[in-house]
């Protein structure tokens, strides 16, 4: 992939590496001075490959106002710069575009009370964001954050969650926060066991939460890989909700995860 120009991007530092399973790691990066984005965008990173670049998006798992930018990876087989990744070190250097983008933004809907957020492996990224975030508790009644993994030891934000209860910006809207760890293979006691578009076709996410879901008071954002982004939508459209869109408000946001 042809590389911005030089202008456009940064050198920054990696400043820690954690590698959770075999194929998720979590990294956090300097933070150049004045970059800015919205909880829920994605950065562009990069590496210099022979003589050219190597670019990717990735969702920052940072909030606003962090001074580190912090993300998640989920290494593919084979993948060009996921061999990159999977050598990565503290200390080493990597490129951050200075642009963010991204649309996964709860502040798009223009109403409101329940917010779901639906993710599959680093879909939860983006969430993560936006909870460590008071803006988003003030904006919806009830929020829940939905993560779908294959195999138990992927859940590996649960404790950081549980943390949030003592987060000084965020403790006070725990109770706001529910918290549904599905897993797809492993069978583990706490955590729903079927895939996303699966437990809301059959009404076991709604029933497992205690709510009512209605186009009249629940927004969906979605965010994962593009089969269960896809899977989930059409799940979505058949229960009655529709897609948001900037002159036409809708109940659905979704992006694929990066």
């Amino acid at each position: 992939m042809n590389a911005p120009v030089a202008e456009k991007f940064t050198e920054e530092t990696v400043l820690w590496v954690k590698r959770h399973t075999p194929k998720l790691m979590t990294f956090a990066i300097t933070r150049p001075e004045g970059y800015r984005f919205s909880a829920g965008q994605f950065s562009r990173l990069g590496f210099r490959d022979g003589e050219g670049f190597i670019w990717r998006a990735y969702s920052i798992v940072s909030a606003e106002y962090d001074d580190t930018l912090e993300y998640f990876v989920v290494l593919i087989e084979d993948g060009p710069i996921s061999a990159k990744f999977a050598v990565l070190q503290e200390n080493d250097t990597i490129l951050l575009d200075k642009n963010t983008t991204g649309f996964l933004l709860p502040e798009r809907f223009a109403d409101g009370k329940d917010l779901i957020m639906l993710a599959t492996g680093s879909g939860i990224a983006p969430f993560l964001s936006q909870l460590q975030q008071n803006d988003v508790y003030q904006r919806f009644e009830r929020i829940a954050l939905v993560h779908s993994v294959s195999h138990a030891d992927e859940l590996i934000f649960n404790e950081r969650i549980a943390s949030w209860s003592e987060h000084p910006l965020v403790e006070d809207f725990q109770g706001q926060l529910s918290f549904v760890p599905v897993l797809t293979r492993d069978q583990v006691e706490g955590t729903l066991h079927a895939r996303i578009p699966t437990l809301l076709k059959n009404g076991d996410l709604a029933q497992h939460l205690g709510w009512e879901f209605s186009t009249d008071t629940t927004r969906f954002m979605v965010c994962g890989n593009p089969e269960m982004v896809k899977d989930t939508f059409q799940a979505l459209l058949d229960m009655g909700f529709a897609m948001h869109r900037n002159r036409i408000p809708g109940h659905i946001i979704m992006e694929n995860g990066f």
